[in-house]
């Protein structure tokens, strides 16, 4: 029902911030739209909570996002440092944010329990909104059984107060003997979302935005009946009615109640910078080496070189049994170095990274500008990107690890005090028929180099990666072999396969002390059978010719 507070605007939705955010009633849902500052209406999320600040009025909001709307000191994450910091707490009682990585603030509301928290993957998340959109319940799929999500484990719920109040449920139901999760959430009836240009009518495009994300799918929600709410947008530019191309339109006008201007600087494409022609695909550079240093991509350790240098010919592998490219995933971390490996080493044509906020190839950019890629050829929306995944139309995946365990089971992320989410990691391994686990051997501080084809561990890490049982199953290696997956863990010394007897050492990096190097420091004993050498041409340190491995591998 529209908020009495709201505006009357017959001949225009065009308004300014305070007359949107006036509409917002206490204990509404609010959907936002953001992949780190991508689509994130940063605009409308400071001034909202500065009306609450300023009056008390919304309160008690429950926020539902597609990824996270915030990277740290920005976003939804400016929010929670000043809630937690001046213990004005009202504001949110509650979050469905599938990624809490790069909110350091809304990790701390979490922990100490101040709001109820709920973390389902966010492939799950986009689906969701189109399952509402279209009048359905909820999201049935396989993703998450046996995992922390599966309702007999944690069912997704990050706090105390979350399993208590189950404000977002997952169920267990059972179809002609098979098990699904059953995802629910209540509707939103109000949306944040971000758009670059509007007319007067509304009509919303993306066009300098570096991705399209789930804006529409938010949009259609927000209006599905019953309960028809309220969509806000955020813009950079206004224009006539009449003067865009159909084409470029992403949310349909009546889709959109207001729009409202913003200043350049709460409207980044990305968290480390506010325009790149290249993110927004105006300027499309060819794809070659020099690219790598124009993008400003901060160079890796050397080691991680050498993990993702295995990973892509592991990746490459997948060119034995189909016509190229291979169609790959990359996560975030070492993974999305991958699409880098590959220019520089002259194999980029016979590869296709997508990531998950939707670009397909091109260079992936890194860290709190992940999700974002310079010279891609294509750009899906999220929903439709995880369909793909979830589907296995993609041929592999490339994910990183914090734990592994015997069984094969990884926890990509979650430590006591420190829960990110799953981000996309549950839908991406669990459809895809190749899955990839690439990450240092170690954790912690540590000095490990490449010098002369060899691997030198100067200082090791002191924090275990392989364990005996990881902390919070994401990844369940039993039911990855129940659905016939190849899994493989590559790391910068030593890579496993999984097997139906466990993890299996197949390769160990040259000259490595396996009892020293590997076996110390697991706290299981991998199955050993045949263990070849990591070939010593992956340990150079300078750029290599890929091409020239192909065929070892091939």
């Amino acid at each position: 029902m529209l908020s009495e507070l709201c505006p009357n605007t017959l001949e225009t939705k065009v308004v300014r911030v305070e007359q949107a955010v006036r509409c917002v009633d206490d204990r509404s849902v609010v959907a936002i739209s953001g992949f780190n500052m991508a689509t994130t209406p940063e605009y409308l999320i400071v001034n909202l909570y500065k009306r609450y600040r300023d009056t008390g009025h919304p309160k008690e909001l429950f926020i539902v996002s597609d990824a996270l709307p915030a990277v740290p000191d920005r976003g939804l994450d400016l929010v929670a440092k000043d809630m937690y910091q001046s213990k004005e707490s009202e504001f949110i009682r509650g979050i469905l944010i599938p990624y809490l990585g790069f909110s350091p603030w809304l990790q701390k509301l979490v922990n100490d329990n101040l709001i109820e928290a709920y973390a389902w993957p966010l492939g799950i998340v986009a689906y969701w909104f189109r399952e509402v959109a279209s009048g359905r319940p909820g999201v049935l799929t396989k993703i998450g059984l046996g995992t922390y999500l599966d309702p007999r484990i944690e069912g997704g719920a990050l706090n105390q107060i979350a399993r208590e109040r189950s404000t977002c449920r997952i169920d267990v139901i059972t179809i002609e003997g098979d098990e699904y999760l059953f995802y629910r959430a209540p509707k939103p009836t109000y949306a944040l979302i971000r758009g670059s240009t509007a007319d007067e009518f509304g009509n919303l495009t993306l066009e300098d935005e570096g991705i399209r994300g789930t804006v529409l799918n938010i949009a259609q929600a927000v209006k599905a009946r019953p309960d028809q709410g309220i969509v806000i947008a955020q813009v950079r530019w206004i224009t006539r009615v009449g003067s865009l191309n159909p084409r470029i339109v992403e949310v349909p006008g009546p889709l959109v109640d207001y729009v409202v201007p913003s200043p350049k600087e709460y409207h980044w494409q990305a968290g480390s910078f506010e325009y790149d022609p290249r993110v927004s695909h105006r300027v499309i550079p060819p794809i070659y080496r020099e690219l790598i240093e124009a993008a400003d991509i901060d160079k890796p350790r050397d080691f991680e070189i050498v993990i993702a240098r295995r990973a892509l010919l592991e990746i490459l592998k997948i060119l034995r049994r189909k016509r190229p490219p291979a169609v790959v995933n990359l996560g975030v971390g070492i993974p999305a170095l991958i699409s880098r490996i590959a220019i520089e080493g002259n194999v980029s044509s016979l590869i296709t990274p997508v990531i998950e906020s939707g670009p397909w190839g091109g260079l992936a950019l890194t860290g709190i500008n992940f999700g974002l890629a310079i010279s891609p050829y294509a750009l899906t929306t999220i929903p439709d990107t995880f369909s793909i995944f979830e589907g296995g139309v993609i041929d592999v995946a490339a994910l990183g690890f914090l734990q592994v365990d015997s069984k094969g089971n990884v926890n990509p992320s979650a430590l006591p005090g420190r829960i990110p989410g799953p981000g996309g990691f549950p839908v991406i391994a669990g459809g895809s028929p190749k899955i990839i686990f690439a990450g240092g051997f170690t954790a912690g501080k540590r000095d490990i180099r490449v010098e002369d084809g060899k691997l030198k561990i100067v200082r090791d890490g002191d924090i275990i990666k392989f364990v005996d049982r990881v902390y919070k199953i994401f990844f369940n290696g039993e039911y990855a072999l129940k659905y016939g997956k190849e899994v493989t863990y590559i790391t910068e010394r030593a890579v496993f396969k999984l097997t139906e007897e466990g993890l299996q050492l197949v390769e160990v990096a040259p000259e490595i002390d396996i009892e020293k190097h590997i076996l110390s420091k697991m706290e299981f004993k991998p199955i050993i059978g045949k263990i070849d050498v990591m070939d010593k041409e992956i340990f150079r340190d300078k750029p290599i010719d890929m091409r020239a491995l192909i065929d070892t591998y091939l």
